[in-house]
């Protein structure tokens, strides 16, 4: 355990060793580490805890520079613990290296299969023990993929939790991973047309970049060939407040004249391979559609549903349109870093006995305080289906806004997280 001050913080980290199987406590160990911030006056207050749940799946706790945004509010009533879930930031990490250690596909497998939101939600329990004893109580806070985190421990242990909050992360209690993409590629459409509206000259240079790349090959500085589809996977950054006007930076620069040529430009490719960073985290690419599936394959559903979407398949002399947060069989060919995980997500596809997730009737009787920001116009969680499950949580609290896309709470973190605040306790 380590601890040391700065801005006005104090931070303890923590580690602790958990099971892999948390239902087999002689499986494999792993670490789990927790960032725990109380704010230097508050030090020696009675404060109760505020648990944070990492949006992804695959990505640590934020990483914060200085006291500010939704930390600064949460510091006025809680000590927040910055959980890096199983496999991300200073927990036991995931990576195609670290998977090479088992001899087969079907032991990489089965594996990963221990890092959804159960096996996370587990681990905050033990973690909950370990500092407040069996009996002790703590709130959460799920960003995204954390908001599924959240319905999970209200599905599974809520009688440990004193209040719980969501920030652009209700996720369908039922509905199969294709309900999901079904609605996701028409806003992601919507996200085209608003980025192509407003910057109209990006469509003509899009479809010259996807051009230079299907006539000849082109490779990103780690040596991967850059393909249409994944210069199309930009389109993720559509998602937040600054997205439309992050691929305009990126592709004004896409080209260079060189020997009289034009080329698509050193300083463009560099910020491409930054961008696509499937490579760093290969847990989002191998569980992304899994955390989706209760009993049932997801057998790439994103793929199979996109078929229903041509307009996606860019060809020369159409509209160019990028995609979203989608995760494609092809990846595991195409991005060299996750070549070596391509039988292993080919068999989670494929898994049929996923458990479930939420229980229906439980979240049925809930007495926890929950209160969620619904964004109108989110990209990657539909706005019908998170007030369709909240309908069914009894004292869920929903605020429907169109005043922040989907990183509502890394832009005005405090004013959301204040909001939230005030609709558990009134």
């Amino acid at each position: 355990m380590t601890t040391y001050r700065f801005d006005g913080m104090h931070v303890t980290d923590h580690t602790f060793e958990l099971p892999l199987d948390h239902a087999n406590p002689n499986s494999a160990s792993l670490e789990v580490f927790a960032r725990e911030v109380v704010a230097v006056e508050s030090r020696d207050r009675d404060l109760p805890y505020l648990v944070f749940f990492q949006g992804g799946p695959g990505f640590g706790a934020p990483r914060f520079e200085r006291r500010d945004g939704w930390l600064e509010r949460a510091l006025r009533d809680y000590r927040v613990l910055l959980l890096d879930q199983r496999g991300t930031g200073l927990s036991t990490a995931i990576s195609a290296r670290r998977l090479a250690e088992f001899e087969t596909p079907e032991a990489q497998a089965g594996y990963l299969s221990h890092f959804r939101a159960d096996a996370i939600v587990r681990d905050a329990e033990a973690i909950r023990r370990a500092l407040l004893g069996p009996d002790g109580t703590w709130s959460i806070l799920g960003q995204s993929f954390g908001g599924f985190c959240v319905l999970r421990y209200l599905s599974a242990a809520p009688e440990h939790l004193r209040e719980a909050f969501v920030t652009g992360g209700i996720p369908s209690l039922t509905r199969p991973a294709e309900d999901v993409y079904r609605a996701t590629y028409p806003r992601v459409r919507e996200k085209n047309r608003a980025l192509f509206s407003r910057y109209p000259h990006l469509q003509g240079i899009a479809r010259a970049v996807a051009d230079a790349l299907l006539e000849s090959a082109v490779h990103l500085p780690n040596g991967q060939r850059l393909t249409v589809e994944q210069f199309q996977q930009l389109g993720i950054m559509l998602g937040g407040r600054r997205g439309r006007e992050a691929i305009h930076y990126l592709l004004e620069g896409a080209f260079e004249r060189v020997q009289g040529k034009q080329m698509l430009s050193d300083a463009f490719l560099y910020r491409v391979l930054g961008a696509l960073d499937y490579h760093t985290h290969p847990v989002f690419s191998v569980l992304h559609e899994a955390i989706y599936c209760q009993g049932e394959a997801s057998s790439w559903a994103a793929a199979r549903v996109r078929s229903e979407f041509p307009e996606f398949d860019y060809r020369p002399g159409e509209a160019f349109l990028f995609t979203g947060e989608m995760i494609y069989p092809w990846m595991f060919d195409q991005y060299l870093d996750l070549r070596p995980l391509q039988a292993a997500a080919e068999i989670l596809a494929a898994k049929t006995d996923w458990p479930r997730l939420y229980d229906v009737d439980r979240l049925a009787s809930n007495t926890v305080p929950l209160a969620a920001a619904v964004y109108f116009r989110d990209m990657y969680v539909d706005v019908d289906y998170s007030l369709e499950s909240a309908e069914r949580i009894p004292h869920a609290k929903t605020w429907v806004t169109s005043e922040y896309e989907h990183d509502g709470l890394r832009a005005e973190g405090a004013k959301v997280l204040g909001q939230l605040i005030r609709m558990v306790r009134e």
